[in-house]
């Protein structure tokens, strides 16, 4: 069998940054290229998969006990995150892990410091994989991908490894909120599933942010700066004027727990026109729609201030809080946390301040909580994962295909 850690660096060698301004299913054609090779590799073993239209992977293996036991899931995504680069992605492997600041050798006197990032501390001695500050790294969610793969192999090379049937399910697009969009349920046809798309060890996850983007588009007018006066409208601070509106409080770097966020991820454009780009995250569904409340009426502000069509806003809906979903099947969360029980793993419930494929899943009939992959610092150059948690998911995954055989 390969190791987890050698399939996961063979998937995060492929470039598959999905896109937002797409409008394409999905994003980017360089999902495919991996999408396709993970469907032949499921072949390769044996196992039923196929590859649809939209670029989503389905697999099937069927039980081989005559128990009956629910069909059971395990979902990853492909994608990449638009915040950084993807491409030409050059790991950095560092063995028997010292405890020391870990010079990321692409860019000069950058380093992945436990100073910074003390989490690192409790990995000593592990095998840690890296980026070389150049890219993001991929483990989310290629390192779910691995785990899930690994573990299938397992399976496959076991027969004497009790399962009920079993659903492999790899989906693209998951970073920009539309990694289910066109999912098929019903095709899938699983009772339940896990997505494989968490950081920490001993993370499971049954609730979410409520999600939305929001666009804020501001027309100014450009006059020369000499003959400016009364007449030009900068629309660069404008915007930022805007931006001054939202609370300061209620940024990102200030928030935690069930804490809420408007966030900026964006700025594009001039004087004469341009467009900031938020994300709205709430765990409390009433205090999002506040959010959106609150949004508008800085829009307004705007408009009663520099005239009617000043200040344009976007709101587009992303996903929901699964919780309301998944805790009548709070079973599935016991598996889950008896599963990393079994591996001496101290089970963290926790919400996830983000999303995941199973939020949306989960409004879609398919009750779909969220457990570790193991990587850390998703989405940018600072990103890491240790060996040992992939290692770890694979078990757990096999714990859990076992206790439902039970």
């Amino acid at each position: 069998m390969e190791k987890v850690d050698s399939k996961f660096l063979r998937y995060v060698a492929v470039d598959t940054q999905s896109c937002e301004d797409s409008q394409t299913q999905p994003s980017t054609a360089k999902q495919l290229n991996l999408l396709s090779q993970l469907k032949d590799e499921l072949c390769a073993m044996g196992v039923e998969a196929t590859l649809d239209e939209f670029g989503y992977v389905m697999a099937k293996i069927p039980a081989n006990t005559s128990k009956d036991i629910p069909a059971i899931g395990f979902i990853a995504h492909v994608d990449t995150s638009p915040d950084a680069s993807g491409a030409n992605i050059k790991p950095q492997i560092i063995n028997k892990y010292k405890g020391d600041a870990i010079a990321l050798k692409g860019v000069k006197d950058l380093f992945l410091d436990p100073a910074d990032f003390p989490e690192l501390l409790d990995h000593k001695g592990e095998t840690i994989i890296t980026t070389d500050g150049t890219t993001l790294l991929g483990a989310d969610d290629k390192a779910g991908i691995a785990e899930i793969m690994t573990a299938v192999e397992y399976i496959m090379n076991h027969p004497e490894f009790k399962h009920g049937p079993l659903r492999i399910g790899f989906t693209p697009d998951e970073e920009i909120g539309r990694g289910v969009a066109k999912f098929d349920v019903k095709k899938f046809d699983a009772t339940y599933a896990y997505t494989m798309d968490g950081g920490e060890v001993g993370e499971i996850e049954f609730e979410n942010f409520n999600a939305a983007q929001a666009t804020v588009h501001i027309q100014g007018r450009n006059v020369h700066p000499g003959y400016a006066k009364d007449k030009m409208k900068n629309a660069i601070l404008i915007g930022m004027e805007f931006n001054s509106l939202l609370p300061v409080e209620q940024r990102p770097e200030y928030t935690q727990g069930y804490e809420g966020f408007f966030h900026l991820i964006s700025y594009k454009g001039s004087v004469e026109e341009c467009s900031f780009s938020y994300i709205l995250r709430e765990h409390d569904i009433d205090k999002h729609q506040a959010q959106k409340v609150l949004i508008q009426h800085c829009v307004d502000f705007i408009n009663a201030k520099y005239g009617e069509g000043t200040a344009r806003l976007e709101l587009r809906h992303q996903y929901y809080n699964m919780r309301k979903q998944v805790e009548p099947h709070y079973h599935i969360v016991e598996k889950a946390i008896k599963a990393m029980e079994m591996e001496g793993i101290k089970p963290k419930v926790q919400p996830i301040r983000g999303g995941t494929d199973g939020a949306n899943l989960s409004f879609m009939g398919l009750p779909c909580p969220n457990i570790f992959a193991g990587g850390l610092n998703f989405h940018g150059k600072m990103e890491w994962i240790p060996v040992q948690s992939m290692e770890k998911a694979v078990k757990v995954i096999l714990n859990i295909v076992s206790l439902f055989a039970q």
